[in-house]
């Protein structure tokens, strides 16, 4: 037998230990790696969801500290009938008081379908809308003046919020002297509220003495 491979043969055993110990060696660098990197992986979810955790709670704090500081504003604003559901009855009832207030002569009102108020459709308010409500009031007036006297009566009432678009005053025909109104008012107005979607109310005709 030829030395050297007579001196391999000899060490053959050793040599197989080796090759052994060298492949257990490199599967568990391989299988320490994947270890490493599935441990890597956690780590950044967790800290990805630490960081969450932490702008849900900085930004829950500044909602509560938005809710303080404008929930006296809000509640005002649905005092006075501009956020929720139209208050049609207390539309009305204001119509009424306005017209007692003033001694005036009755009020016939028109009030059509809400529909979605122009212009807000890159408005972001949530889930609510800009909604508005057109409407027509038709009263007798004893001078001019009680024209202004009636809407500025109605604001103090706050029975909703309102935005005149314009009014015509005629006389009347054969008004005699008197307590009696010598002139018509034909108003257009849109009644501006803030709620959520959904069925609209329809409209309403009436009159209030």
């Amino acid at each position: 037998m030829i030395p050297i491979l007579k001196d391999l043969w000899a060490v053959r055993a050793p040599l197989a230990i080796l090759a052994v110990v060298l492949a257990a060696g490199t599967a568990g660098v391989g299988y320490t790696g994947s270890k490493l990197d599935h441990a890597r992986a956690v780590l950044q979810n967790q800290r990805s969801a630490l960081e969450h955790a932490q702008y849900r709670y900085r930004k829950s704090g500044e909602e509560q500290q938005i809710i303080v500081r404008y929930l006296s504003e809000y509640r005002r604003l649905e005092r006075e009938g501009f956020i929720g559901p139209e208050r049609r009855i207390d539309w009305i009832d204001a119509l009424r008081a306005a017209d007692r207030e003033l001694r005036m002569f009755g009020v016939t009102y028109q009030i059509g379908a809400q529909q979605p108020y122009p212009g807000t459709d890159g408005l972001d308010a949530g889930p609510l809308r800009l909604w508005q409500s057109p409407m027509r009031l038709t009263f007798g007036l004893l001078h001019e003046g009680d024209l202004m006297h009636f809407f500025n009566a109605l604001d103090r009432l706050h029975a909703g919020v309102f935005v005149l678009e314009g009014c015509t005053v005629a006389r009347m025909e054969g008004a005699s002297p008197g307590y009696r109104p010598h002139l018509q008012a034909d108003c257009q107005l849109n009644w501006i509220t803030l709620g959520p979607g959904g069925e609209r109310q329809a409209g309403l005709t009436g009159s209030r003495p």
